[in-house]
């Protein structure tokens, strides 16, 4: 016995749009020409527009016209999809350089002067074709750490995020719609005070969504009220430097971190990280509390649960997220 699905439509009293949605509307998503004419006169004509795009990608008339009736149906029933889409699909003639696409999530920045200007100019053409990006800022060594290859000390991950995010004021200031970024920063880094600290600061990180990697094991310090351990990865060229002994807890605390490369790995994977500070977990827990009870920041993300629960976890190691947390 075959089940069949019958959809079935009931007349509702179309409720009047509301002049905020209206304007709203008419700056972000009716599409225009250069001096500002719509082309879509209505509402209902962005939904065409959308509908005739998402449908051309069929191959063959009859399909196109058969899901274009399909789209346009759930667009008017208030099935809306994501921003870019409405704004972007079906208008290339006049953006070409936009993106359908919503917001993504940048590779891992290396600690490196190159790939992190690299990333900057990633994300933003990223930025520039409508599109959110999220990124790591703990993968950057710590404020005051020595850059060997430049015999100087950097200064640190917060300050590159502000190049990232004045580029992404810059670019959204030209492009009629705010910039969104997401920047995560591990639990365990030397600098993450200063990264929840950073709001405070009038003006700083103004185009940023600011989240922590919480991990399991930082939880069941904060309950245990144990100690928590600052620290970051080093390479073999640091521990014969700086004469690190790899088998003192007091000097070195072994971390299962995604970014192995150049830094000294165990044979369980796990990486070596020099202890900067160890302060009580639940001082760190306080500190949390207290920015975000007075600016909303950082967010909280359960890395491990993450990961835990990622159906390509044989492939990938999560560690940011785009700006609306996916």
């Amino acid at each position: 016995m075959t089940a069949k699905l019958h959809v079935i439509a009931h007349d509702v009293t179309e409720i009047p749009l509301q002049s905020a949605s209206l304007d709203i509307w008419d700056t972000k998503y009716c599409l225009k020409t250069k001096d500002g004419t719509p082309i879509d006169q209505t509402i209902d004509d962005t939904y065409k527009r959308v509908a005739k795009a998402l449908a051309e990608v069929e191959t063959n008339k009859a399909n196109q016209d058969k899901y274009y009736k399909e789209f346009l149906w759930a667009l008017r029933q208030g099935v809306i999809p994501a921003g870019r889409i409405i704004s972007n699909a079906g208008a290339l003639e006049h953006k070409p350089a936009t993106s359908t696409i919503n917001c993504t999530v940048s590779g891992t920045i290396q600690d490196s002067m190159d790939d992190i200007l690299g990333k900057v100019h990633e994300a933003g053409l990223t930025l520039k074709a409508g599109c959110g990006i999220g990124y790591e800022f703990s993968t950057l060594r710590p404020k005051n750490a020595y850059v060997s290859g430049a015999g100087a000390y950097t200064s640190g991950p917060l300050s590159f995020m502000d190049i990232y995010d004045k580029m992404c004021f810059t670019v959204s200031s030209a492009g009629g719609r705010r910039g969104a970024q997401m920047a995560t920063f591990d639990i365990g880094h030397p600098d993450v005070v200063e990264f929840i600290r950073a709001k405070r600061e009038d003006g700083r990180l103004r185009q940023f969504n600011l989240s922590l990697l919480i991990t399991t094991e930082f939880v069941e310090a904060v309950k245990n009220n144990g100690d928590w351990a600052l620290s970051f990865p080093v390479s073999e060229k640091e521990v014969q430097r700086d004469q690190l002994d790899l088998h003192n807890p007091d000097e070195i605390i072994w971390r299962d971190l995604p970014a192995k490369q150049n830094y000294v790995v165990n044979d369980a994977g796990l990486v070596a990280c020099k202890i900067s500070k160890t302060m009580p977990a639940r001082r760190l827990w306080d500190i949390i509390m207290s920015s975000t009870y007075d600016y909303a920041e950082p967010g909280f993300i359960l890395i491990d649960k993450v990961n835990e629960m990622n159906n390509n976890w044989f492939c990938e190691n999560i560690r940011a997220t785009n700006p609306c947390g996916e």
